[in-house]
């Protein structure tokens, strides 16, 4: 048997990767959305607020989250994570894993959970991932403590920052495999194959779209922050002006 989950923000491109899991007979919970998401997402939303009372916003976009891999993890949490995947954890699949986009506000707990099962760290162009709206823009809803705007789009942009360096920040669990949603789109049989290595089974081919790339070049609205440079050379999303 074996279990996966995708670690990736909102609008990143995370519902290629659920529907590919869901083709190739993943159990991915009892009720979902047209997204892949598992549903209902509330216990989990509640666990994104516990876990955040231990995250320290140091001012500006800098967040200590020492105690994320320190502090013994909240008892509250575990309960909230078991009720959210009571249906993955009775389900008697091969395969079974979910895909929540808000499982990343609580991934380095998720981690120290379960540290055994497979792990997709999922990314896109962070200029394309803040042209629409997310559950997660607003990072005050989980709990997160940040500095607030008014400006829509430097929300979203500071959630993505806040998503990325926590990330960045966790551990790497023994199984993980970055995938860029680009790559998956332009090189889909590739990375299939780098995927079924990992995950150690067949994998589903799903329908994916080249023009969902690259929409930033045609949104109007403001799409680069200076915050993106590290992650975007670190990616190989080219270098900003």
């Amino acid at each position: 048997m074996s279990i996966v989950t995708v670690i990736g923000r909102g609008h990143s491109g995370t519902r290629a990767i659920a529907h590919t899991l869901y083709a190739s007979g993943v159990f991915m919970g009892s009720t979902l959305n047209r997204s892949g998401d598992k549903l209902p997402p509330h216990a989990l939303y509640d666990a994104c607020r516990v876990m955040a009372k231990y995250v320290k916003w140091k001012g500006g976009l800098e967040w200590d989250f020492d105690d994320l891999h320190s502090a013994k993890i909240d008892p509250e949490f575990e309960d909230l994570i078991g009720e959210y995947l009571q249906d993955i954890a009775a389900d008697r699949s091969e395969h079974k894993g979910w895909k929540l986009p808000e499982t990343t506000l609580i991934y380095p707990w998720i981690v120290r959970m379960f540290p055994d099962i497979h792990y997709i760290h999922w990314i896109r162009d962070p200029r394309d991932s803040i042209i629409g709206a997310h559950k997660t823009d607003d990072l005050a809803d989980f709990g997160v403590e940040y500095e607030r705007t008014d400006d829509i789009r430097r929300r979203r942009a500071i959630s993505w920052k806040y998503q990325y360096e926590l990330m960045k920040a966790t551990p790497k669990p023994k199984k993980w495999m970055l995938v860029r949603f680009e790559d998956f789109v332009l090189k889909q049989e590739e990375v299939l194959r780098e995927l079924e290595k990992f995950l150690g089974f067949e994998l589903g081919r799903i329908v994916v779209r080249p023009e969902s790339l690259g929409r930033w070049e045609t949104d109007q609205e403001q799409h680069t922050f200076d915050f993106f440079r590290d992650a975007m050379n670190e990616n190989g999303y080219g270098e900003m002006p």
